[in-house]
């Protein structure tokens, strides 16, 4: 799956949804479009201010401006949430153990190896053939039975 066809998935055809599976090219390439966007949207902000900011303060366009970009934000945390729980359901693990992990990583201290475990999840390939969430997003063809 290609960075087009990626972000498309994600943000037109599965925008919401949270059952099926992801593959890893799904996900990588869908947080590099986060992070392509947010790093844009941070330089013009960036711009915007050095440009518009006076001794009066800040201009109604930097405020509509920070305003349309808290509504992407928004727009955008729901898809990430879900193809993060379609990843965990291509290593034929829960999505309710994301909430449990992304609960944890707000723990003092300890937060950081929920973080690890999340990326570790992430990275590791999705299972050969269907399993309880739905068939492989890389091979929909393969059968479960092919080692039976």
């Amino acid at each position: 799956m290609g960075f087009t066809e990626a972000v498309r998935t994600v943000f037109k055809h599965k925008y919401a949804t949270f059952s099926g599976r992801a593959s890893r090219s799904e996900y990588w390439w869908s947080y590099l479009f986060y992070f392509l966007v947010m790093v844009v949207y941070i330089v013009v902000f960036g711009a915007l201010i050095g440009a518009f900011s006076g001794a009066d303060g800040p201009s109604s366009l930097l405020v509509a401006f920070l305003v349309i970009g808290g509504l992407l934000m928004l727009a955008a945390f729901l898809p990430a949430i879900t193809v993060q729980v379609r990843r965990f359901h291509d290593r034929n693990i829960s999505g309710w153990w994301y909430l449990a992990l992304f609960i944890g990583s707000f723990v003092p201290y300890v937060g950081i190896i929920p973080g690890i475990a999340i990326l570790v999840i992430s990275v590791l390939r999705g299972t050969d053939g269907p399993n309880k969430f739905g068939q492989d997003p890389l091979r929909p063809e393969a059968r479960a039975e092919v080692f039976a």
